[in-house]
């Protein structure tokens, strides 16, 4: 009976605290750890509801608990139950990791192949780059606002590899991979010209105009050394090819180069602007050279993109300004290739030690004088 009344007399005083009290009081009361023969993790849940209170303000305090993100864990650890939490945070970690695993992999294709070089076959056929130049004015004449979408003609190639190199070092086995291509071309073309005729117009999804390389045999020939540069510069560790098959073409224009023509109301190359081109013969190009050139360099003042190394193939009739132009180019290849190895020269700690100590012994020798704590940390850049 003594304990009957104790029992009741406690649940009065508890009705009276107000909720917060009553709530600090149970979870310091759960607090504290069951001893042997003391009440168990079943005991501590059954308590905990026998100690509640009915009330819409304490229900609510307690879901807005249990609602919070550390609530489970802290009421299961205080009822003794600590295997939970632990095999919780394991597979937390375990989850994230999984999951910064999937971020890297997703990541991962954005290391990202983004060509920035290309192997070109420049037209030089002045029949060629005439016959665009009027196809372009007739383009223009119906629609000026193409102007920007234009390629200069001086930029006219056929592009036969694109590939990516990121550094100078890169560049130096792009230039030692286009060298290696030229007995496998030779091979491959058996002593003979490569002619490539142009006829017709085509786009890619209306967005980029090309003039098409006409059918015939010669297209398997060049498909071919195509696949062979693929695979030659493959083979150095480069990266180099698309997903996409490659279909040789001369563009002449690309609505990307003015991406202001699409609030202007220009979305696509209508046909209609080159339909008096669908059939027109362009000319022929022989394959006599192909170069390594970037897409992101300054272009050359004709307009012809930055190039890094030439290939010449067989033979092609030169003018005179054809062998002057030729022995000039050959002669700019040399000499930057030259100052290139004296800058790496001059980056080599050994050798800036013996020019700043050529330099400290001459003005010793000069002056007459012993210099002391003489700087020369400013001798070279």
């Amino acid at each position: 009976m003594l304990r009957l009344a104790g029992l009741l007399a406690s649940a009065g005083l508890a009705a009276r605290r107000p909720p917060g009290q009553r709530l600090l009081r149970l979870r310091a009361a759960t607090m504290e750890r069951p001893a042997a023969g003391e009440i168990n993790s079943s005991e501590c849940e059954s308590a905990l509801r026998k100690e509640e209170v009915p009330g819409e303000l304490e229900a609510s305090t307690v879901d807005t608990l249990i609602n919070m993100p550390f609530a489970t864990v802290d009421i299961q650890d205080d009822c003794g139950l600590t295997d939970v939490p632990q095999i919780n945070s394991k597979r937390s970690k375990e989850n994230k990791g999984s999951k910064n695993d999937h971020i890297k992999k997703r990541k991962k294709p954005t290391k990202d192949y983004q060509p920035n070089y290309f192997l070109s076959i420049p037209i030089t056929n002045k029949k060629i780059t005439a016959g665009v130049k009027v196809l372009q004015n007739s383009i223009l004449q119906q629609d000026k606002r193409l102007a920007k979408a234009m390629v200069g003609d001086g930029s006219l190639h056929v592009t036969l590899l694109v590939m990516q190199l990121l550094n100078e070092d890169e560049v130096n086995v792009g230039t030692d991979a286009l060298l290696e291509l030229k007995p496998f071309i030779e091979e491959i073309l058996q002593g003979k010209h490569l002619t490539l005729p142009f006829q017709g117009i085509g786009t890619f999804g209306s967005q980029v105009g090309f003039v098409k390389l006409a059918d015939g045999d010669h297209v398997s020939v060049l498909l071919e050394i195509a696949e062979t540069a693929k695979r030659t510069f493959q083979e150095k560790g480069i990266l180099a090819g698309e997903s996409r098959s490659f279909k040789p073409h001369l563009t002449f224009m690309k609505l990307s180069k003015a991406p202001m023509l699409w609030k202007k109301g220009v979305k696509k190359i209508e046909p209609g602007l080159y339909e008096q081109f669908i059939n027109h013969r362009f000319g022929e190009e022989i394959l006599y050279q192909i170069d390594l050139c970037s897409m992101l360099k300054k272009k050359q003042s004709n307009g012809y993109y930055h190039c890094e190394s030439s290939l010449v193939i067989g033979e092609k009739p030169f003018g005179t300004q054809d062998l002057i132009n030729e022995a000039l180019r050959r002669e700019r290849m040399e000499l930057k290739s030259k100052v290139k190895q004296i800058k790496e020269l001059l980056r080599q700690p050994e050798i800036q030690a013996k020019i700043r100590k050529e330099l400290f012994e001459g003005r010793v020798f000069n002056n007459g004088n012993q210099v002391n704590d003489a700087d020369f940390s400013t001798t070279l850049p």
